[in-house]
Order: structure tokens, then sequence, then C-alpha cells
């Protein structure tokens, strides 16, 4: 963690240049509204004008064309990738483990470790599993047979990567997420439910992120897939075979059911559900809640329940929002046309 920096250092560090004096120091970084005169804020958007007005802080970090502020700022041409430095910069060091193995922690004569690899409290390693050089085990994870890790990984405390299972490089699964159970399959015969044996593995590829609370579950053979690049956020549900691709985005309670393909930079949004043996193309981004019984093409958005294409979604809800006057315009109409009826049926015959 970095106690101070001068605006010339965190302008050299974003690639940006200074307005107002470069010796100024900031200590930290915090909100428009929270920031102190020692601190760092950042503004993007038109409403952040009129707020910046009224701040404390030290410093804004700012992009090209953003305009005159209050106060020095640092002018770049994307704020959000420089706050990730910026942030980056003023981290505390990420606690963990100390390199070496703890003395409680249980590891299998025939298991690999690599170097520089730290091993928390209760840890266990499996026969046969191998872990990569610089790798991170919190207290109480536990690694099974056969399972390899690749270099610099970090599993936070009572993550189960179960027997069998393949991690990239620079993998990082947060607390209580498990690797590799069983999926969820029964054959069903004479009421009663048979569970089908799940052989595969799970293999997961570099960069990936997964957060806490995450089940990722192994395939009847073959192995359910995550590719590279990819973030998985918390409470989500991947089902066996299921195959998602690079750089994908899913965000918190997504539930994949099996065999479901995800091609490369899908975004799926929270809370959304997604139908077994079905194929969803690259690009496509599926809204929060929607609930996906077929098949996407690729570089669509779709909403809904169930989803359609995100322009009709808009369409569908907008007239539902014009159904209580279109209802009350109905019983208008019907008053109307009872009157006219009952009208008629008073005239004489001709």
């Amino acid at each position: 963690m970095t106690e101070s920096i001068t605006l010339a250092g965190i302008a050299s560090m974003v690639g940006g240049s200074v307005r107002g004096d470069e010796d100024a120091v900031v200590s930290g970084v915090a909100t428009i509204k929270a920031a102190g005169n020692d601190e760092l804020t950042w503004a993007s958007a038109p409403l952040h004008r009129a707020m910046l007005a009224d701040s404390s802080a030290g410093a804004v970090l700012i992009n090209d064309g953003f305009g005159d502020t209050p106060m020095p700022a640092i002018v770049c041409a994307d704020v959000d990738a420089a706050l990730v430095d910026v942030l980056g910069a003023f981290s505390p060091k990420t606690p963990g483990p100390p390199i070496g193995i703890h003395e409680t922690a249980i590891v299998a004569e025939s298991a690999t470790i690599g170097k520089n690899v730290a091993i928390g409290r209760q840890v266990i390693i499996d026969a046969g599993a191998v872990i990569g050089d610089n790798c991170v085990l919190h207290d109480g994870v536990v690694i099974g047979e056969g399972t390899t890790l690749g270099e610099s990984c970090r599993l936070w405390f009572y993550v189960v990567v179960r027997e069998g299972c393949s991690l990239g490089d620079r993998v990082t699964i947060h607390t209580h997420t498990v690797v590799g159970a069983d999926g969820f399959g029964y054959v069903s015969r004479s009421g009663t439910h048979r569970k089908i044996p799940h052989l595969g593995g799970v293999v997961i590829g570099n960069d990936v992120e997964i957060g806490a609370s995450t089940c990722i579950d192994r395939s009847k053979t073959d192995n359910t897939i995550i590719g590279d690049g990819t973030k998985i956020d918390n409470q989500v549900q991947v089902a066996h075979n299921v195959q998602i691709g690079k750089n994908c985005i899913v965000c918190a309670q997504v539930g994949i059911a099996g065999s479901t393909r995800l091609g490369d930079y899908v975004v799926v949004g929270g809370q959304a559900g997604l139908k077994d043996n079905i194929e969803i193309g690259s690009g496509v981004m599926l809204a929060a809640c929607a609930c996906v019984p077929s098949s996407i093409k690729p570089n669509t958005k779709a909403a809904g329940s169930p989803a359609v294409d995100y322009r009709q979604f808009l369409r569908e809800n907008a007239s539902i929002r014009r159904l209580p006057d279109l209802i009350n315009r109905v019983h208008e109409l019907t008053k109307r046309l009872n009157k006219l009826e009952c009208a008629a049926d008073d005239k004489p015959d001709s």
C-alpha cells in the first residue's frame, strides 16, 4: 500500500497530465461527496460537474474534455481504467498465509507443490494433486485427488476443488465455492430416482475469477469448461457439462442448466436462468432476471420471461403500462355500446 502519491506520480501511472500543482500530494481515494482535502476523487458523468463544486477533494481524475474543475485535476483518456490503477496503488497488501506449509495442513506424499507456495491452516491436498508456483491456499481449502492448479492461483477460505479438476494460471476463487461437485442427474424408474454417475471433471482457463458460494459441477463425461478471462459472481450455479467461453461476465444468482453452451464475451445479468442444452452465441447480452428457454443468436440483446429480443421486450412493457387506461376505455366503450343497443330496442318497428 502506498501512503501518499504526488499528482505527477499518479499522472505518470495512468498516462495522463496534471492541471494544477503537480507536487500536490494525495493519500487515498474517495467518492466526490466523501473525499477530504488529502484525497483523490473521480468524475466522468455530466452530473458530476455540479457535485464537484461542493466537494472537498484535493484533486480529481477526469476524462479529456471534461471541462474546468474547482480543484487540481489529472486528465486522462479513460477514467474507469485509470481508477483501477490508482486503487491498486493505494490498496493494502492482500492478507494470506506466509510462504510454506502450515503445520496443521495435510499434504499427501504424492502431491506436487511448486515454488513459493503459501498453504494455510487445515488445508487438505490429496494424492497426485499438483499446485503450481506462487499459489496461495487460504485456511480450510481442500484440493482433491489428481487436481491441478496452474501458477499464481489464489483460493480463499474453505474453497473445495474436488478430484480430477484443472485450473489454469492466475485463477482466483472466493470463499465457500465448490468446483467439481456431482452434477444433478437422475434416471426415474418405478417411482425411484437413480443417481447418474458423473465421471468427468471441470476445466477452468487462465485469469478466471469465481465469486463466493458458487457451484460449478462436474460432467457425466468430458468436462465442464470455463474459458479464459471469464468472471463469475457470487452464488452462481453452473451445471454439468456447461461450456462458458472466453471473457464472459456471469452476474450473481444466475443458474445455467446442464450442457448449455455460452460463446465468448457473453454477459448474463443477475438472477437470469438458462435452460439446458441451448446455445448462447458470442456477444449476447442477457438482462437481469431473464428466463432463457431457447438458443440465442450471436451479438443480440434479450430480456424478459421468456426472453425475447430487447427491443421487443421494451415495446411489450410499454404496452403493459398502458393496459389500465386501455381497460378503462374498453369499459367506457362497452357502456356507450349498451346504451346505443338499448335505444335501438326502444324504437317502434318500422
